[in-house]
C-alpha cells in the first residue's frame, strides 16, 4: 500500500514510511497475521483512483464495511444473508486480484466480490441439498428393498384368531 507525504505529496510504499526497522517489521507482521490480512490489501487497492493514491480515509472506510462481515461470517447481497466464511473470502479476493485486468477499475462498491462469495455459498448450499436428498432416497428405496422376514405367528395370536374366525 502506497501512502502520501503530508508535506510535500510524493507518494511511497507504507513500509518506507516508517523509518524505524522494528515499527516496519510489526506493521509487516500484523497484516501478514493471517492469509486474508494481504489480500484485504491488495483488495483495497482495487479502489485506488486510476490518477492519484487511494486516501487513508477512503482505505479505512473499506476495511470498515468489510471486517465485521468476515468476523460474522455472512454477507448481505441481494436481498439475501449468505454465509460467507473465512475460505470464501481468501478465494473470492484471490479471484478478483488474479482476474484484476479484466475488473472495470477502480471499483466502486463490493458487489462483484459479493456475487462471488455468494456464489461459492450458492454451490455450497446445492451440493449439501443435494446430499441431503440422496440420502433420503437412499433411505427410502432402502425400505422398499428390505423384504419383510417370515416370521412365524406365535401361537396364542393363532389361537384368538381361530376363536375369533370360528364365531
Amino acid at each position: 500500500m502506497r501512502i502520501v507525504c503530508p508535506c510535500c505529496q510524493t507518494d511511497f510504499p507504507i513500509e518506507a514510511g516508517i523509518n524505524d526497522v522494528d515499527a516496519r517489521a510489526a506493521v509487516q507482521r500484523a497484516f501478514s497475521l493471517t492469509p486474508i490480512g494481504k489480500l484485504l490489501l491488495a483488495y483495497v487497492q482495487l479502489f485506488k483512483p486510476e490518477k492519484r493514491n487511494l486516501s487513508w480515509g477512503k482505505a479505512v472506510k473499506i476495511l470498515d464495511q468489510l471486517i465485521p462481515m468476515i468476523v460474522e461470517a455472512k454477507i448481505e447481497f441481494k436481498g439475501r444473508i449468505w454465509p460467507a466464511p473465512q475460505a470464501y473470502w481468501e478465494q473470492a479476493i484471490e479471484q478478483m486480484i488474479d482476474g484484476r485486468e479484466k475488473l472495470t477499475l477502480p471499483l466502486s462498491s463490493h458487489g462483484y466480490l459479493f456475487k462471488i462469495i455468494s456464489g461459492y455459498a450458492d454451490k455450497t448450499e446445492g451440493k449439501q441439498e443435494s446430499q441431503a436428498e440422496a440420502r433420503k432416497q437412499g433411505g427410502i428405496s432402502q425400505r422398499h428393498r428390505e423384504q419383510p422376514k417370515n416370521v412365524k405367528m406365535p401361537e396364542s395370536i393363532k389361537r384368538e384368531l381361530n376363536k375369533f374366525l370360528n364365531k
